[in-house]
């Protein structure tokens, strides 16, 4: 049987953690081997809420080069075709009269925070958006899972999040909980789904998009259910590889 050529109007977008490898994890050379099978037949993109820096950690130095499209931070870095496309900055958007109240009002919330343990990097900027952990970023892998499972418990970044609306009610930001230490603020409408934004300009006929936290208030939710996309929800990389066989690849 001949192999099905490749349509150029197709486009899978991914999410990273969760749906393309585990938290904070390196992407598998199975999963690598088989993302290059499917960009032999359709368009192949990364959307991820993490910096450049992160994304290529889990999934290589070269990823830019090995998929279409690579978006961080949502779509705030854009890269198509191995090339710089566009980069936002949340300083220049928000100001820094709003940057500094709410970069001080997470530091006194996060001061009344109690947990088994707190390490370090509690807020990180980045181009688009700022991530806020309350337990820190440089905790270690069992750190995080020890943290990651207090917070489904207690919600602590749900109740964080839920304060932070409150206090910024009609101030312009969004926020989304994704991984499992933090959650990201930024911007309305700098969520996953600014990416659409610059991938519709490419005039695809279909765009499905994979990602794990697709509930409301989660990071894939706002783009999984958008109308421009299909959304399909997956629990970890083997269910979207094999969900990707069954839509893309079966002869």
């Amino acid at each position: 049987m001949a192999e099905t050529p490749l349509d150029p109007k197709v486009l899978c977008l991914f999410d990273v953690d969760g749906t393309l490898t585990a938290a904070r994890q390196h992407v598998s050379s199975d999963m690598e081997q088989f993302l290059q099978k499917l960009r032999a037949r359709i368009r192949v993109g990364v959307v991820g809420g993490s910096d450049l820096n992160k994304i290529k950690e889990q999934l290589g130095e070269d990823v830019i080069q090995r998929v279409d499209y690579l978006f961080a931070e949502n779509g705030l870095v854009a890269y198509k075709d191995g090339q710089l496309l566009s980069i936002q900055s949340i300083q220049a958007h928000m100001g820094e009269e709003l940057l500094q109240e709410f970069i001080n009002f997470c530091l006194n919330y996060l001061a009344t925070i109690k947990l088994p343990k707190k390490r370090g990097t509690f807020i990180e900027f980045r181009n688009g958006m700022l991530n806020i952990s309350p337990i820190g970023r440089s905790c270690s892998q069992e750190e995080r899972i020890e943290f990651y499972e207090l917070d489904k418990k207690e919600q602590i970044r749900e109740k964080f999040v839920s304060a932070l609306k409150e206090e910024f009610k009609g101030r312009g930001l969004a926020f989304s909980i994704g991984g499992q230490i933090s959650f990201d603020v930024f911007p309305e409408g700098w969520d996953k789904r600014y990416c659409l934004d610059i991938v519709e300009k490419d005039s695809y006929n279909t765009i499905h998009f994979f990602g794990d936290k697709t509930k409301p208030g989660g990071n894939d939710y706002e783009i999984y259910s958008d109308q421009r996309t299909i959304g399909h929800e997956v629990s970890c990389p083997e269910e979207t590889k094999q969900l990707c066989q069954q839509l893309f690849l079966v002869e």
